[in-house]
């Protein structure tokens, strides 16, 4: 053994000396191996890819009713409790109305006189009076023809010498008298048939008017003992209770229309940019539970004052009502959407100090080559790719951070092209 081992130490010199000795004669070492980099890697795939705004937004509905009553009055009866579904016009609650109810029958009685003194004004009275005055300027005319004949004709016999002056001195009185009276009765007349018979009807319209201007708040009041929903809805809230009371201008309860929801949301001014109304969307539940679709409905053409951003509404039918004004949901708005875009996971995507992109392609021999690309939208993990690479070209992914141009590339086996299967 102790010989065995003395021959081998000896081989294992002599082929020591002789290498040196090549070495020597040589003068060069030999090449190191060219460095190989293990990575991951994934092809250059078309499909359509989305440009999507996404944040939170606050649930409201699109239109409720904030039922106030018009008057004070203790409640009497409910007739619906929260969740009730309701329509417009429905009666919801009646306030005690037993005094409401008297001033209306009160009421009704004033206006059921005035309309019969009115019909007697505008039918009979003033015909009548009309007529009387009519007689009258009749009666005066022939009492004051009688009396110039009979003031003529003493005139006459006067000048015959037949009568003495005084019997014409009276006669002409008598006269002057009837012509006075009859003057009168024609301005009279005159009167009533164009300023008096006017006055007579909007007097008798006035008392009229006036009580149906009472009968008509009366009836009002009593309208507003019944509460009546405004809208169709769900009855979210009813503070008060039968015998509690209701006070004028205090809500009493409040009605939403849940078949329609709105999500208000705030983005940036560069987000709200790129939005515009009809623009698809979908809001998605707490938990994640639902993802309905939806629309933009409004991108307000101004700043918030307090956050500077700017407010968006997305807009949605609710019909089973699984979503809950007031709660906090995800919205994403698809602003933009590019079919047969080329994309590249972002994962591949360097990005300089000054902002520009490039992708470590894999050139033949699996050498890498840094290239420059213009970027577009992205989504989900994936870059669009407006510029420098083609469908199918791969791609470094996971280490192209750490892969220098020109190097020798190991592909690490189940790397997934980019965009999976495409649409």
């Amino acid at each position: 053994m102790r010989v065995q081992r003395i021959l081998r130490q000896g081989g294992i010199a002599l082929i020591l000396s002789g290498s040196l000795m090549w070495i020597g004669c040589s003068g060069k070492a030999p090449a190191a191996p060219e460095p190989v980099v293990t990575v991951q890697a994934a092809k250059v795939a078309r499909k359509t890819i989305q440009d999507v705004v996404s944040t939170e937004a606050v649930l409201y509905p699109l239109s409720q009713a904030s039922i106030v009553p018009k008057i004070s009055a203790p409640i009497e009866k409910f007739y619906v409790n929260r969740g009730s579904h309701v329509h417009a016009g429905e009666l919801l609650a009646t306030l005690e109305n037993k005094d409401l109810q008297a001033a209306l029958q009160q009421a009704k009685g004033t206006y059921d006189q005035a309309q019969a003194a009115y019909a007697t004004n505008t039918k009979i009275n003033l015909p009548v009076q009309i007529q009387s005055a009519e007689l009258n300027v009749q009666e005066t005319r022939q009492a004051m023809q009688s009396s110039q004949m009979v003031y003529q004709s003493r005139e006459k016999l006067f000048k015959a010498g037949a009568i003495s002056r005084n019997l014409v001195d009276q006669s002409h009185v008598s006269y002057l008298q009837a012509r006075t009276q009859y003057e009168v009765a024609l301005t009279t007349r005159k009167g009533m048939q164009a300023g008096g018979q006017k006055a007579g009807m909007q007097s008798a319209q006035g008392q009229l008017a006036s009580a149906k201007g009472q009968y008509d708040a009366a009836l009002a009041n009593l309208q507003y003992s019944q509460i009546r929903s405004p809208i169709d809805g769900v009855v979210t809230d009813r503070p008060l209770y039968e015998g509690q009371m209701a006070t004028a201008g205090t809500p009493m309860m409040t009605v939403m229309d849940l078949s329609h929801i709105i999500g208000r949301a705030y983005v940036s001014p560069q987000q709200a940019a790129l939005l515009n109304v009809g623009d698809p969307a979908s809001i998605v539940a707490a938990g994640g539970q639902a993802d309905v679709p939806a629309k933009v409905t409004v991108v307000s053409p101004a700043l918030d004052p307090n956050s500077t951003t700017v407010q968006v509404w997305v807009e949605t039918n609710n019909p089973k009502d699984q979503l809950k004004p007031g709660s906090t949901v995800q919205v994403n708005m698809v602003a933009k959407t590019v079919k047969d875009a080329l994309v590249v996971p972002a994962d591949a995507i360097l990005t300089a100090s000054d902002g520009t992109t490039s992708v470590m392609l894999i050139g033949q021999g699996d050498v890498a080559h840094q290239t420059n690309v213009k970027t577009g939208i992205r989504e989900d993990g994936e870059v669009q790719i407006v510029s420098g690479l083609q469908e199918g070209q791969e791609v470094v992914t996971t280490g192209a951070f750490s892969v220098p141009d020109g190097t020798k590339l190991k592909i690490e086996s189940g790397a997934e092209p980019a965009g999976g299967s495409g649409n």
